[in-house]
């Protein structure tokens, strides 16, 4: 068990605020994704959600969440994601993201990250995670893939 997902079990072990000071906690290993006051709401091998709450400090001009503080998302459902999902003797660094933007992000979002265990037991050199921003009607808002360069541990 990675340290992150030993982290995930014990702060959840609270039933009102455990997501989110597990959250805070994860937030000072990258600490721009404390800037969209990110909440992991749901984390496990192959599967990752963090929830952006739609407010005034991740808006873009036109008053939605921006394509920024969305990536950023994405990213940290990632980050959490390949923590607990990768096989002990490997490592992994993010190498780029494609993303598409499908439509406005007017609510809340929830940012998923999916993999297939498949991808990490036979994973040297390129991983692509599946990301996508989902608003609160269920229209996606953003998808793509977050590629990992994944090698073995020296």
């Amino acid at each position: 068990m990675s340290q992150l997902e030993s982290l995930w079990k014990s702060t959840n072990r609270l039933p009102v605020v455990g997501k989110r000071i597990f959250s805070l906690a994860f937030s000072q290993k990258a600490p721009y994704f404390g800037s969209i006051r990110p909440v992991v709401t749901e984390l496990r091998a192959n599967y990752a959600s963090v929830l952006i709450k739609n407010r005034r400090r991740v808006h873009n001009h036109i008053g939605t969440v921006h394509a920024i503080a969305l990536c950023n998302g994405l990213e940290m459902a990632m980050g959490a994601l390949a923590e607990v999902t990768i096989p002990a003797d490997k490592r992994w660094i993010p190498k780029g993201m494609e993303v598409a933007y499908t439509a406005k992000a007017t609510s809340d979002i929830t940012c998923v990250a999916e993999t297939d265990q498949e991808q990490w037991d036979a994973a040297e050199g390129d991983l692509d995670v599946r990301v996508k921003g989902v608003r609160t009607d269920g229209t996606v808002v953003i998808e793509g893939v977050i590629r990992l360069w994944v090698t073995l541990k020296k």
